[in-house]
């Protein structure tokens, strides 16, 4: 009886341990999403002391809102930092890398910018759509 006792709890052991794997290593991600985002440029200020500044630019196939805004929140964000992505539709031309001075890309991407996600200093979430029209 002992001994089918201990092969019992062996077993709920390894059970939870194989789902906690499980759930650890199969997260979702950006990959997931409807739209085959891709990246194209990156941008950080060297600041590690202080407020952190992300600038991502990102092409996608389709403007589904709710996917940009769940793309926008899986990129990295630091407490104070700023995050911001600039999406563009497939096909059209966009920055390989945005600007920390101006934190908007180049004057002649701006009409193809469908939309720009923002996590602020404060960790509000904002989706703009057309920002620069």
């Amino acid at each position: 009886m002992n001994k089918k006792r201990n092969y019992i709890i062996f077993f709920l052991v390894v059970a939870g341990l194989i789902y906690m794997m499980k759930d650890a290593f199969w997260q979702p991600g950006p990959q997931d999403l409807k739209g085959k985002f891709k990246e194209l440029g990156f941008t950080r200020n060297e600041n590690n002391t202080g407020p952190i500044l992300r600038l991502y630019s990102v092409s996608l196939q389709d403007t589904l809102w709710n996917e940009m805004e769940t793309y926008g929140n899986y990129m990295p964000h630091t407490k104070y930092g700023v995050t911001k992505v600039f999406f563009f539709l497939e096909g059209t031309t966009a920055p390989s890398e945005i600007s920390l001075e101006t934190q908007k890309p180049d004057a002649q991407y701006l009409n193809n910018c469908v939309g720009m996600y923002e996590k602020d200093a404060n960790s509000q979430v904002h989706l703009t759509r057309f920002p620069f029209q």
